[in-house]
């Protein structure tokens, strides 16, 4: 069946579902067609659709819902097995994002094309609101979804020595968050109808195509590679972070022990790499898991990670801030020694605050840590000209985890140069 039978099929399946036909008895006809056809196509069709003038694009913008559900069907075997995860699992929550992912990609196309064929302008300026609005929307998948994947997803893989995949979709994430600034950019510049036609109809593409890619190979990966134990690590930080309109359901549960990456046994079975999705297998090649220890013996557990004493030593050396921490009694017990503004000697250890203000400002230190105390403030800050330099002083309160006081750290910055920078200078920017 040739590429022009296939869009007539689904001009007929749009129709019926616009009709109100039960989508189930269209999957059971049209199945394997449908999932023939990949989801980045839908939207070329669509248009042959609205020249023909029989649908609208408010009409298919209302199915588009019922899109994502008839088309769910087309990834993989292995794919389909991640919609029978309960609700609130990490990896059904990225699956159940897709769908929206998905839908959002299908509209974009349509309002892009509404918005340069109309010859009303009032028509023109309702669908250009509706589209900013989408694009901003659609600025969050960067935000939510990719950097979830980024952040808690990737680290387990390449842990693995699967490193291409993560590699390539992570290229593939930035394309797109560039591209969605670009748009919006184009749009609040008003540049011309074509270019900005053109650029919405390959933003919606790489968006729908990353969907694609990622039900497909990912997700089929991440399903037969990670635990229980990786998947409870990955939800206990994935909320931090931020879902792409959905609001997840806590129905997964797990009693195993959360496990973070370099927790993990990175060796991968043979058995287990057969099962892998081909288009991974081929790109992996020959797996060499990382198996470096990042935890030495001397080391200090801080809950985010492992520091030994030289190399805490080091870092607060290296921290460009004077830093100071008070105890919960006003005692005077670190401070750093790297990039010092404020004098400070050992002397001080011990020593209570109040002795280290002249007189005349003792009051507002007791009153500020007084704050602290009682939990009324989280921050008391001041800035000063200090030998034509400009230094930020700013105090914060020390909590525990249960909230209770702990102490109060000053940190004291140079903002000299800070307050003169404009523009951007982005990493890519860095010349040695």
């Amino acid at each position: 069946m040739d590429q022009r039978e296939k869009i007539e099929i689904f001009k007929t399946i749009l129709k019926r579902l616009h009709q109100g036909e039960n989508i189930e008895t269209l999957k059971k006809e049209f199945g394997e067609i449908i999932a023939s056809l990949p989801p980045f196509e839908i939207p070329a069709i669509e248009q042959e659709l609205l020249k023909e003038g029989e649908i609208t694009v408010r009409d298919i913008i209302k199915m588009c819902d019922l899109h994502v559900e008839l088309f769910r069907g087309a990834v993989s075997g292995a794919g389909r097995e991640i919609e029978k995860l309960p609700l609130g699992h990490p990896l059904r929550n990225l699956y159940e994002e897709n769908k929206q992912i998905l839908k959002d990609s299908e509209v974009l196309s349509l309002l892009a094309s509404s918005v340069f064929s109309s010859e009303s302008n009032e028509g023109k300026g309702e669908f250009l609101k509706e589209l900013k609005e989408l694009l901003k929307q659609m600025r969050n998948i960067g935000f939510t979804h990719y950097t979830r994947e980024e952040m808690l997803i990737f680290p387990y893989l390449e842990r693995r020595g699967i490193t291409a995949v993560p590699t390539v979709l992570w290229s593939k994430h930035d394309e797109i968050r560039l591209k969605v600034k670009m748009v919006l950019d184009l749009l609040e510049n008003q540049n011309s109808d074509e270019r900005l036609k053109k650029e919405m109809f390959e933003l919606s593409r790489m968006v729908a195509d990353m969907v694609f890619r990622e039900n497909n190979i990912l997700y089929p990966t991440l399903k037969i590679l990670l635990s229980d134990g990786e998947w409870a690590a990955i939800k206990i930080f994935e909320e931090e972070i931020g879902y792409y309109k959905i609001d997840p359901k806590d129905e997964w549960k797990t009693s195993e022990k959360p496990l973070l990456p370099f927790e993990i046994d990175p060796r991968v079975s043979g058995e287990t790499f057969e099962k892998m999705p081909e288009e991974v297998k081929r790109v992996v090649g020959q797996l060499k898991p990382d198996t470096y220890q990042v935890r030495k013996e001397e080391d200090y557990d801080l809950q985010t990670g492992f520091l030994s004493k030289e190399e805490l030593m080091a870092l607060f050396k290296t921290l460009p801030l004077d830093v100071t921490f008070i105890d919960r009694n006003d005692r005077v017990k670190f401070f750093s020694h790297g990039h010092r503004i404020f004098h400070r000697a050992p002397t001080v250890i011990g020593r209570p605050v109040q002795f280290c203000h002249p007189p005349r400002s003792v009051h507002i230190v007791n009153r500020i840590l007084q704050s602290f105390k009682e939990g009324r403030k989280d921050v008391a800050e001041f800035w000063i000209n200090l030998a034509g330099r400009l230094i930020h002083i700013r105090y914060f309160p020390v909590r525990n985890e249960k909230g209770e006081y702990l102490g109060t750290i000053e940190v004291v910055q140079d903002v000299t140069e800070i307050k003169k920078l404009e523009g951007e200078k982005r990493l890519l920017d860095w010349k040695d």
